[in-house]
């Protein structure tokens, strides 16, 4: 796990981009994930399309989640955002960019068939990956089994009570949401999570200098291979150990 400290969300984002860049350039397979900390990189690999002419146009790409429940037309769906914050602004084929069907009949086939999916297309090259302030990854609460593979889960009050600030009143938080599991998005050859802002400090902390333990979903990645936590200084200020921001 290598452990990465910027000194602003913005500086966090051009180091992400930097990393996500040659897999974007091979045409490759991207895990994108939504919320509030991945906007810094959208916003600098907007830049790049546009100013430095990066292209997508070889690029598929797969979400993390979706809330369970959420039609994909509602603003708060992770497949409006992932648009309104990143696609609609690049030359990716809008077919190419897969979410999971929060209005499905049967959300546990339509996560078993998105688990198959993401096989079908030779797996995730760069997965990118927040972290909750209980440690969730995805929406894979403190308790999910580390093999864990797509499924609907039942949300954690503290997760609810965060994402509250997206919609009007908590009341409208949806309570359940399909997501990778953490088997799944360990399959994915390259991690590449991101963490901003005090609030996420002591999550950073239990995952980089923790135990590996279901009740920490984050601490997981430390069985990856390749992994890369990019960190402001915030977010890493009750790390113990020396990663000096640079």
């Amino acid at each position: 796990m290598e452990i990465l400290v910027r000194r602003t969300p913005e500086e966090v984002g051009v180091a992400a981009a930097d990393i996500l860049q040659p897999f974007i350039e091979n045409n490759g397979v991207l895990g994108l994930a939504t919320g509030s900390t991945p906007t810094p990189t959208y916003q600098e690999l907007i830049r790049r399309h546009n100013e430095d002419g990066l292209s997508f146009a070889g690029c598929s790409a797969y979400l993390l989640d979706e809330y369970n429940g959420l039609a994909k037309e509602h603003e708060q769906s992770y497949y409006s955002t992932i648009r309104r914050e990143l696609t609609h602004h690049i030359d990716i084929d809008d077919a190419k960019v897969h979410s999971l069907d929060g209005t499905a009949d049967n959300a546990d086939q339509a996560a078993a068939d998105y688990d198959q999916a993401i096989k079908d297309a030779g797996g995730v090259d760069v997965q990118i990956l927040g972290i909750g302030s209980n440690g969730h990854i995805a929406f894979n609460e403190p308790g999910s089994p580390h093999d864990s593979r797509t499924r609907v889960i039942d949300l954690h009050p503290r997760t609810i009570a965060d994402n509250a600030r997206f919609f009007d009143n908590e009341s409208e938080v949806p309570r359940q949401a399909l997501s990778q599991g953490i088997g799944t998005v360990l399959e994915a050859r390259n991690l590449v999570l991101i963490a901003t802002g005090e609030n996420k400090a002591d999550a950073v902390k239990a995952m980089v200098e923790g135990e590996v333990s279901t009740d920490n979903p984050a601490s997981a990645l430390k069985s990856h291979p390749n992994v890369t936590v990019i960190l402001d200084e915030a977010a890493a200020s009750k790390l113990e150990g020396d990663y000096s921001a640079s």
